[in-house]
């Protein structure tokens, strides 16, 4: 059939009234469970594509980009939001946040909301488990962000350049007797790639490794500090800002403030509240306005897939 189809060929296909098919594609509750069947069967067999005006009919902007993230009160994810929302208001695209909890079921769920209300693309905050199939099926309409995927177009961080930096501005000062807390490796990137990166310093510098993995949150890190804690610990490398404030408060806590400690992220709140501790800045802000771009390029005609690494920032 052709794809090209208007609303009152759907309704003849159907059977049914313009109407009909307008309730239909704006999600009206009151059409019958059987008629809507019917004209959702037409409308996916023909491949129709509700027009411009179709979608203003249902109360959406013309240009609207779905963003799905893993954390609403993640500060990393929503300074990459920031500089994403500035960039997509300005080309003019509106926006739908949605938040997945780490969860493919509930991701999945989102990308078929968002197909179904004909969104012109998706940026999605990837994890591991996310499932790169269902996300490949947007094609050239899709960014993935912290997510090592060759399907789609994505941005990574240096996961391991992060922690390389913090491992540096600790060596710089003699010290040596250095532990590491981060986040359960089942995670490829925060955990497994960063946790690699510190164990692979140590071997290069002849230095037994010391570290422990848990959750990313303040109150798993607040925990592990005394596994990893030794009478001449010198400083604790820490995979995230996150991990990093539960670290220092229980430091605070023992009196055990000469300890230096280092996170990731570039947070302002753990900077106000422990100016000491140097924290390494993935480029969140760089990779929203990244993904933006690459993703509006895309739904401008340019179908080429992009894989880029944002490099950190030191803070």
């Amino acid at each position: 059939m052709n794809k090209k189809l208007t609303i009152l060929d759907i309704a003849k296909l159907a059977d049914v009234g313009k109407s009909t098919v307008s309730r239909v594609l704006t999600n009206d509750p009151k059409v019958k469970a059987q008629t809507r069947e019917k004209v959702e069967k037409i409308i996916r067999e023909s491949g129709y594509t509700p027009s411009k005006s179709a979608q203003s009919m249902r109360g959406g902007s013309q240009k609207v980009v779905g963003i799905i993230i893993s954390r609403l009160d993640s500060p990393s994810e929503n300074r990459v939001v920031a500089t994403m929302l500035s960039t997509l208001y300005a080309a003019g695209y509106d926006v739908v946040i949605m938040e997945s909890q780490f969860d493919r079921n509930k991701t999945n769920e989102h990308l078929a909301v968002l197909k179904k209300r004909n969104v012109d693309g998706v940026i999605v905050f990837g994890f591991t488990g996310c499932d790169e199939n269902a996300l490949a099926q947007w094609g050239n309409r899709v960014v993935a962000i912290a997510m090592d995927t060759q399907l789609i177009s994505s941005i990574n961080y240096d996961n391991q350049g992060v922690i390389e930096l913090a491992l540096a501005h600790v060596h710089h000062q003699s010290i040596s007797r250095i532990s590491y807390i981060g986040v359960d490796p089942e995670d490829k990137t925060t955990g497994l790639a960063r946790l690699t990166a510190y164990k692979k310093w140590c071997k290069k510098q002849g230095i037994t490794p010391c570290y422990k993995t848990g959750k990313l949150s303040h109150e798993s890190a607040y925990q592990l500090v005394n596994e990893v804690l030794k009478p001449d610990t010198q400083a604790i490398i820490c995979a995230s800002d996150t991990i990093a404030l539960g670290v220092a408060k229980r430091l605070q806590e023992i009196a055990r403030e000469d300890v230096v400690v280092t996170g990731v992220g570039g947070n302002e709140l753990l900077s106000f509240l422990f100016p000491k501790i140097f924290s390494v800045d993935p480029g969140y802000a760089c990779a929203g306005k990244k993904a933006a771009d690459i993703l509006i390029n895309q739904l401008n005609g340019n179908e080429q897939i992009v894989h880029y690494t944002q490099q950190p920032i030191p803070h």
